[in-house]
């Protein structure tokens, strides 16, 4: 049975954050406290082969870009990446 919780004294950028991410996520404030209650408390279990193989992936999709070091002061130069 679903038990009842009652907050008090939430910081009002924490109140405005969830407000916010409610409004983002369409759910209600309840709902998303629940959810961020949740992903925080509810811990989940991913191999160690399996967060391995995904960070190989994001690795791979990032195709490194070499730049040559004249490229890098010009970058340094115009202040971008």
């Amino acid at each position: 049975m679903p038990t009842t919780l009652t907050l008090k004294n939430i910081p009002d950028t924490v109140y405005q954050r969830l407000k916010a991410s409610a409004e983002q996520n369409r759910r209600s404030m309840n709902s998303e406290a629940i959810v961020c209650l949740e992903a925080v408390l509810t811990p989940t279990k991913v191999p160690p082969a399996a967060r391995l193989a995904r960070a190989r992936e994001l690795r791979a999709a990032l195709a490194p870009k070499k730049f040559a070091a004249r490229e890098i002061d010009a970058f340094k130069r115009d202040g971008r990446p």
